[in-house]
């Protein structure tokens, strides 16, 4: 009796030091999971790959098994044996790789002897494998504010997925853990090059039939999803297809990337909606970034006909579709508020007067020129649009002309024009009056205005002088009459001597 008194306190206390030295948690404890810095709108899903057994929090010690709906995961092998091992009783470890040796006795290994299985690219098989086999998760919530809960989950081994399209998470519930979000959202922005100086902003001006040069600069994240870029021009637009071309940058270097596994080019008629033009990331690419990465689109388009002239512009946007869909995840989930960039083409409005004492009386049949040269040489070439309206001809159209001559109204306009200095040279005056000694310099700004002599106009007037009648010495007076008067005198006593010539004959 005296030896199972001791025995039964000798047991109790082995109990005791047990239960002192294991974190124990009742059947059914609940975990949680908190996710930090959510980003709002994004859709945040559990999925519960490895029960936890038990655990000593003290000596880092855990127990896992695979959970029915991710045991073929766990246990076939692309896993097993690369990421993780499994013992004969089902216990899953992480899996170690001993880089260095000794052969000296009685050497023990550390840690740093041991490389340790890449749990990103884990991450990555198991969210590919969720996905491919639809494997029903724990719980999914879409962020309203940068807080994110799960609560009432089974203590495990988690996968925390989300919609943003980025490398998802791993942790274990013992019973609560809390992850930061440090992905972020990928970005895009778009530009276009402004030609008079080479610079790259949210504007630019351009003449019709001039190329413009466009970029858009995309921020892609670790474990990247279905990344396509999509751009929409508007009518007054003309894409070169053959201008795109794709560069991921590095530092100051900008290396292209070649189309062939990387990504596809789709334009007009095979664009997933109505567009110029998309990028379509392979999968296979967006898995080789391992960190954020920029992405530079660039591309040309040629300002024509259909442009719009004036304030409103001609619009640019692109957008980056990225993630995955609640309700397809083959497709993209969300996508980059559209950048946009705005293309500007100008017009001058020309006025041909003359003065009638303080009334300005409207010339025709003056002819301009207008030219980029200071002396009016290499006149620019015109598309009569009709009712005294040209516009910049394009390279290579027909029916062109290089110079207007005004109608009665003295009037005409000249659309598609860039922010510049231009030269309006009168070639012909109207008939009696004299034409101008040189060009007049008009003067278009970023902003529109044109003016003339540093004073904004809204049309350029060119006032022509008429020339006048030059002086005479004066009127012929009597003496035409004198001169007359003396023919017709001769006359007559050339006819009376002729008569009384004959009478005596």
């Amino acid at each position: 009796m005296k030896h199972a008194k001791k025995f039964a306190s000798l047991l109790l206390a082995l109990v005791m030091a047990f239960a002192l030295a294991t974190t124990a948690f009742a059947e059914g404890e609940p975990g949680s999971i908190t996710i930090n810095d959510a980003v709002v709108d994004q859709t945040y899903s559990v999925y519960q790959i490895l029960d936890l057994e038990s655990y000593n929090a003290s000596a880092k010690a855990y127990t896992y098994k695979a959970t029915t709906a991710w045991s073929d995961f766990i246990n076939s092998s692309a896993i097993q044996g690369v990421y993780v091992d499994v013992d004969a009783q089902g216990y899953v470890t992480w899996h170690k790789t001993l880089t260095c040796e000794s052969t000296e006795e009685g050497h023990t290994h550390t840690d740093a002897c041991y490389t340790v299985a890449d749990a990103a690219a884990f991450a990555k098989a198991a969210q590919k494998y969720a996905k491919d086999n639809s494997i029903t998760n724990q719980g999914s919530v879409t962020a309203t504010t940068a807080t994110v809960s799960f609560t009432g989950l089974d203590l495990g081994y988690y996968l925390v997925d989300t919609t943003l399209g980025t490398l998802c998470s791993l942790n274990t519930t013992k019973p609560a853990v809390v992850m930061e979000e440090k992905n972020e959202v990928p970005t895009n922005v778009k530009t276009v090059e402004e030609d008079s100086t080479g610079n790259y902003g949210a504007k630019n001006d351009a003449d019709i039939g001039q190329t413009v040069n466009f970029k858009s600069t995309i921020t892609a994240q670790p474990g990247a999803e279905n990344y396509i870029f999509h751009d929409e021009m508007s009518a007054g637009l003309t894409l070169d297809t053959n201008s795109i071309k794709v560069y991921v940058v590095n530092g100051e270097t900008e290396t292209e990337l070649a189309a062939e596994n990387n990504y596809t080019i789709k334009t007009t008629g095979t664009c997933k909606t109505d567009c110029d033009f998309e990028v379509h990331f392979t999968k296979a690419y967006l898995d080789t970034i391992k960190s954020s990465t920029t992405i530079v689109i660039k591309y040309s388009a040629t300002l024509n006909e259909n442009a719009v002239v004036g304030v409103e512009g001609n619009p640019n946007k692109s957008y980056l579709d990225y993630g995955t869909n609640p309700s397809d995840e083959s497709k993209p989930g969300s996508q980059t508020p559209p950048s946009e960039t705005k293309t500007y083409t100008w017009d001058v409005n020309v006025f041909k007067y003359a003065k009638d004492g303080e009334t300005e009386k409207a010339l025709a049949g003056a002819t301009f020129t207008l030219s980029k040269s200071t002396d009016g040489s290499s006149p620019i070439a015109l598309v009569s649009k009709g009712n005294n309206v040209y516009r910049v001809a394009k390279t290579g159209e027909t029916g062109t002309v290089t110079e207007i001559t005004t109608d009665d109204t003295g009037k005409f306009t000249i659309q598609g024009l860039d922010a510049d200095t231009y030269y309006l040279t009168e070639t012909t005056a109207p008939a009696g009056y004299n034409k101008l000694s040189g060009p007049t310099t008009v003067v278009i700004g970023e902003n529109g205005a044109v003016s003339v002599d540093s004073v904004t106009v809204s049309e350029v007037k060119i006032l022509n002088q008429s020339g006048t009648e030059l002086p005479s010495t004066g009127g012929m007076g009597t003496t035409l009459f004198y001169v007359l008067g003396s023919v017709l005198v001769l006359g007559a006593v050339v006819l009376l001597v002729t008569k009384k010539r004959m009478s005596k004959g």
